[in-house]
C-alpha cells in the first residue's frame, strides 16, 4: 500500500474511503504519463452532467489549473497548487468566498482534485536551497491526470449522446410533419377509415410532447409518432390499390356504363313560381366526393339526420334528400343551390348545405354563404376540408345515427 500518497483533510472535514481510493489511485500513476491540462479541461467540461458538477465549478477549476505554470500534467512532476482564496477568488471571476468554498468541496467530491492540508490547513510551498519547490500543500491536481483517460471516454459518450438526441428530435420533427400532412390528405381525399380516432391519437401523443424532453422521451414519442405514421401510409397504399383495381374494371365495363344507370343525382325541382329560380338544367355528371366519407360527413353534422325521408342517412342520396328539405329551412333559394350542384357536385353541395345547417346560428344569410361558396368552388379557392375539421371538433363526442 502506497501509505506516503494518502493525507487526511484538515479540521472537521471528514474522510470517506472514497477519498482513500482516489489517493491510493493517484500513487499507481505511471512516472512518465502526461497530458495536456486544457484537454484534461475541455473532457471535463463536456462531461459535467456525468461528474455531477455545475458551471461555477468548472470555472474554479479553470482557475486551478492557470496556477499550474506548465501545459502539461505530468506523473513526475510537482502538481500540488496552492493559491490562497482571494487569488483563486479573482480568477474564478470574482467568485464569493462561501461560493468558492462549496465549488472546491464538489471538485474534490467528484474526484478530480484532492486537497493536501498542511498541519495547520495553510495553503504554501516549501523549497529546498536550490529554489525548487520540496513539498506545496494545497490541491492536488494529479486526480485529472489519472483519470485523463477516463474522462476523454466520458466526453465521447456524452458528444455521441448529444448527436444521438439531436438526430432523434429531428427525426420526430420530420416524422411529426409527415404524419400531420398525410393524415389530413387521408381525409381529404375521403379514404375509408376511422380517421377522427387517427387525428385524437396525434393530437394526444404531440400534446404529451414535453417542453424539455429527456433522450428516452423524444425516443418513445418518436416511436409512436413512426407506429401512427406508418398505420395511415397502410390505409392510404390500401386506397391506392383498391382504386388501381376499380380503374381496371371500369376501364374494361365502359361500354356496359352507357346503358342509362339509375341516377343518384337528386335536385329539388325547380318551381316557376319561385322568385329567381333557374330553369332545369341537365345535371352534370355526379363527381365523388372528394372530401370526407359520408361517416365523417355525418360526425361533423349530426342535425341533418332528423331530415332524412326515414329520419335516417344510411347513403348519399338519403344526403341529398335531406339537403333539398334544410335548403328550404334555410331560405335558400332553388337557384343558388342549383348552382352549387353544377359547379361542386350534387354530394358536396349537400354536405356544404349540412355544414351551413350545423352553424346557421352564426351566419346571417343562408342563401348568399352559400353563393360565395360555390364562387370561391368555381375559382378552385375552396375546400370542405376546413369546414369539416371545424365541426369535428365542435360535435367529437355526437354519436353517428348511421353506419
Amino acid at each position: 500500500m502506497h501509505t506516503e500518497s494518502v493525507t487526511t483533510p484538515f479540521g472537521r472535514r471528514p474522510m470517506t474511503l472514497a477519498l482513500v481510493r482516489r489517493q491510493q489511485a493517484v500513487g499507481e500513476v505511471s512516472r512518465s504519463k502526461a497530458a495536456d491540462k486544457w484537454k484534461i479541461f475541455r473532457d471535463a467540461s463536456a462531461a459535467m452532467e456525468l461528474l455531477g458538477l455545475q458551471s461555477s465549478s468548472l470555472a474554479v477549476l479553470d482557475a486551478l489549473l492557470s496556477f499550474y505554470p506548465e501545459k502539461e500534467l505530468r506523473a513526475d512532476a510537482q502538481m500540488v497548487v496552492f493559491p490562497s482564496n482571494i487569488q483563486l477568488s479573482l480568477r474564478a471571476h470574482s467568485m464569493p468566498g462561501s461560493t468558492l468554498r462549496r465549488h472546491l468541496a464538489a471538485l474534490v467530491d467528484a474526484g478530480l482534485i484532492i486537497r493536501k492540508d498542511s498541519a495547520n490547513g495553510k495553503r504554501f510551498a516549501r523549497k529546498d536551497a536550490g529554489g525548487d519547490i520540496e513539498s506545496a500543500f494545497g490541491f492536488d491536481l494529479s486526480p485529472l491526470l489519472a483519470r485523463a483517460d477516463e474522462l476523454a471516454l466520458l466526453a465521447q459518450q456524452v458528444t455521441a449522446r448529444r448527436t444521438a438526441y439531436r438526430n432523434a428530435k429531428e427525426k420526430l420533427t420530420i416524422c411529426r410533419r409527415d404524419t400531420r400532412k398525410l393524415l389530413t390528405v387521408a381525409i381529404e381525399e375521403g379514404v375509408e377509415g376511422d380517421w377522427q380516432a387517427a387525428e385524437d391519437a396525434y393530437v394526444r401523443l404531440v400534446g404529451s410532447f414535453p417542453r424539455s424532453p429527456t433522450f428516452a422521451e423524444v425516443e418513445d414519442a418518436l416511436e409512436s409518432m413512426e407506429m401512427l405514421k406508418e398505420e395511415i401510409l397502410n390505409r392510404l397504399e390500401t386506397k391506392e390499390n383498391t382504386e388501381n383495381t376499380s380503374s381496371n374494371d371500369a376501364q374494361n365495363g365502359r361500354h356496359i356504363q352507357n346503358s342509362n344507370p339509375e341516377s343518384t343525382i337528386v335536385f329539388e325541382p325547380c318551381s316557376e313560381k319561385e322568385q329567381g329560380a333557374k330553369p332545369s338544367i341537365p345535371a352534370k355528371p355526379s363527381e365523388p366526393l372528394k372530401a370526407f366519407p359520408l361517416s365523417v360527413v355525418l360526425r361533423a353534422c349530426p342535425q341533418i339526420s332528423d331530415y332524412a325521408p326515414s329520419g335516417t342517412i344510411a347513403n348519399w342520396r338519403d344526403l341529398m334528400s335531406a339537403a333539398v328539405v334544410i335548403r328550404s329551412m334555410l331560405g335558400v333559394s332553388p337557384s343558388a343551390y342549383q348552382e352549387a350542384c353544377e359547379v361542386m357536385g350534387p354530394e358536396n353541395a349537400a354536405v356544404a348545405m349540412a355544414c351551413i345547417f350545423e352553424r346557421a346560428n352564426l351566419i346571417n344569410s343562408a342563401g348568399g354563404y352559400l353563393r360565395d361558396l360555390t364562387r370561391r368552388a368555381e375559382l378552385s379557392e375552396f375546400s370542405l376540408g376546413p369546414m369539416i375539421m371545424a365541426l369535428l371538433k365542435a360535435n367529437g363526442g355526437t354519436e353517428l345515427k348511421t353506419g
